[in-house]
C-alpha cells in the first residue's frame, strides 16, 4: 500500500510542486519503447539535426571546430553523416569549457555536474532543467526493466549520498519520496555491512543499486553471515565492469537477476539490459552512440547527447571500450543494442585498519578536490604504501600537495605512506583503457573473502 501511494500520490505531488514533467515524459517513453527500429532511428535523426544546428548557432567551440574541419549541420542527411564531424575529447572539454556552453542560456542558472569519470579526469558539465527531467524519465524507464517499480524502497551501495548536500530538504525528500538507504563504499567494514544487511531485512527494498564490485562484496558478506532471505524485485549494477563471476555470486545470494547498466555523469544513462539480460539497449531517446576505432583496434564509445541544449556534447569520446551489436532483442523493444562494455574497471583499496574503499568513490575526492589535478591514478603497492600518479596542470602548487596529504590521512588513516609521482600522462592498459585505481592487495583480500 505504501509503495502504491508513493508511486501514485507522492511522486506526482513532488513533480507538480517542482514543476517537473519527468512523469509525463516517462509515460511517453514507456509507450514508444516498442516502436520499430526504423521509427526510432528516424526520431534520432530529427533530434540530431536540431542538436547540431543549435550547437552551431549558440556554442562558439563548435562553430570554430566545424569550420576548421569543413563541415556544417546541413551536411547531415543520415545518422552516418555525423562521422565527418570531429570527435570531442575530455581534454577539449577541460580546455574549452566556456566556449562549449550555449549562449542561449544563463550559465549561472544551469545545473553543474562535476565528475572525474572512470579515468580520473575531472570535468565540469552544465545541463539545463528540461534535459534533467527528460534524462530522469529515461533512467526510470530502464530501471523498471529490472523488475523494480517507481515508489518502492531502494537500497544503494554507493558513496556520498546526494541528498545530504541539500540539508533538511534533501533528507525530507529522501525519507518521503526516494526512500533510499545507503551503504557508503568509502567506508566498508564487516560491522557496517552487517548493519546494512539488518536494514535490508527490515526495509525489504524493491531495488538494490550500486557499483558492480560493491554489490559483489555485499553478496560475499551476506553469504559469509548465512543471510539468504533478502529478496529485492530488481538489482542494478553500474559504474564499473560487471564480471560474469560477480553476476553469478550476486544472483545466487539475492535470488534475483542482475541488470547491468552503463552510463556516465556527462550524459547520464547510455545503455541498460532489459529483462532478457542479453546485451544492453541504448538509450536512443536521449543519446546517439557511435562505435569508433581510433586506438589499438578497440571499439570506443562515442556519444552525442540529444537532450542537453545547455552544453551540447557531440561525438564525445567517453573513454570506454564497448562491443557493438546488430541484433534486435527478443523483448520486442526497437532500441539499438551493444553486446557489452569491456574496458571499465576500478579496484578497491584496502586500508591498514582493514577498511575497503571503492575506487569509484575515491574519484569523488582525489580527482575533484586536488587543485591542478588534470588526471590521477592511485596504485596500492602494499598494505601501507600508495603511489599517487598525477598529471598536473598550471595551477598545481604547494597547496595541492597539502590537499593530497590531508586526503590520504583522512581517507586511509595516519599510517598510510604515499609518494606523489608527477607524470606527463597516465599510461593506458593493454585494452586501451585508463584505470583510476589499481590494488593487487585489495584484489587478493577480496578473493580470500569469497573463497
Amino acid at each position: 500500500m505504501i509503495d502504491f501511494l508513493n508511486r501514485h500520490v507522492m511522486h506526482p505531488l513532488f513533480a507538480k510542486k517542482g514543476r517537473s514533467r519527468h512523469l509525463d515524459y516517462l509515460r511517453y517513453l514507456e509507450q514508444t519503447q516498442f516502436d520499430p527500429p526504423e521509427g526510432i532511428r528516424a526520431r534520432q535523426l530529427v533530434a540530431l539535426k536540431i542538436t547540431l544546428q543549435h550547437a552551431w548557432d549558440t556554442a562558439p567551440y563548435y562553430r570554430a571546430a566545424w569550420r576548421k574541419a569543413g563541415v556544417h549541420p546541413s551536411d547531415v542527411g543520415a545518422l552516418a553523416d555525423l562521422e565527418a564531424f570531429p570527435i570531442l575529447t575530455k581534454q577539449d572539454i577541460r580546455r574549452h569549457e566556456k566556449a562549449l556552453i550555449s549562449s542561449a542560456f544563463d550559465a549561472s542558472k544551469l545545473r553543474l555536474k562535476r565528475t572525474s569519470g572512470s579515468t580520473g579526469v575531472p570535468l565540469n558539465i552544465r545541463i539545463d532543467e528540461p534535459a534533467v527531467q527528460w534524462k530522469t524519465a529515461c533512467t526510470i524507464r530502464s530501471d523498471q526493466w529490472s523488475g523494480y517499480r517507481l515508489g518502492q524502497r531502494v537500497a544503494k551501495v554507493w558513496g556520498n549520498p546526494e541528498y545530504r548536500h541539500f540539508g533538511w530538504k534533501g533528507r525530507l525528500r529522501n525519507f518521503f519520496l526516494d526512500r533510499a538507504v545507503y551503504l557508503d563504499t568509502l567506508n566498508l567494514t564487516d560491522v557496517r555491512i552487517a548493519e546494512f544487511a539488518a536494514r535490508l531485512r527490515r526495509h525489504r527494498p524493491g531495488l538494490i543499486f550500486g557499483h558492480a564490485h560493491s554489490l559483489y562484496l555485499l553478496a560475499c558478506s551476506l553469504k559469509k553471515a548465512k543471510i539468504d532471505d533478502i529478496r529485492p524485485k530488481g538489482i542494478i549494477s553500474t559504474a564499473m565492469l560487471l564480471h560474469d563471476w560477480q553476476r553469478t555470486a550476486i544472483e545466487r545470494i539475492f535470488d534475483c537477476p542482475v541488470t547491468n547498466r552503463y552510463g556516465c555523469e556527462e550524459v547520464s544513462l547510455i545503455a541498460s539490459e532489459c529483462e532478457v539480460h542479453q546485451g544492453l539497449h541504448l538509450n536512443s531517446d536521449s543519446i546517439y552512440l557511435e562505435i569508433v576505432k581510433p586506438n589499438y583496434g578497440n571499439e570506443w564509445a562515442c556519444v552525442t547527447d540529444l537532450s542537453n541544449r545547455a552544453m551540447p556534447l557531440i561525438r564525445y569520446q567517453v573513454g570506454d571500450v564497448v562491443v557493438g551489436s546488430d541484433r534486435t532483442c527478443r523483448c520486442g523493444r526497437g532500441m539499438p543494442m551493444i553486446e557489452r562494455i569491456e574496458g571499465r574497471e576500478a579496484d578497491y583499496v584496502l586500508t591498514p585498519s582493514g577498511r575497503l574503499i571503492s575506487g569509484i568513490s575515491l574519484t569523488e575526492n582525489f580527482a575533484l578536490l586536488i587543485t591542478g589535478a588534470a588526471q590521477v591514478q592511485i596504485v596500492q603497492e602494499s598494505l601501507e604504501e600508495l603511489v599517487i600518479r598525477l598529471v598536473p596542470d598550471e595551477t598545481f602548487n604547494a597547496t595541492s600537495r597539502r590537499q593530497i596529504a590531508d586526503l590520504v590521512e583522512e581517507t586511509f588513516g595516519p599510517t598510510m605512506r604515499y609518494a606523489v609521482e608527477l607524470v606527463e600522462a597516465i599510461p593506458q592498459e593493454a585494452s586501451g583503457k585508463y584505470r583510476f585505481c589499481i590494488s593487487k592487495v585489495a584484489r587478493d583480500h577480496l578473493q580470500a573473502m569469497s573463497a
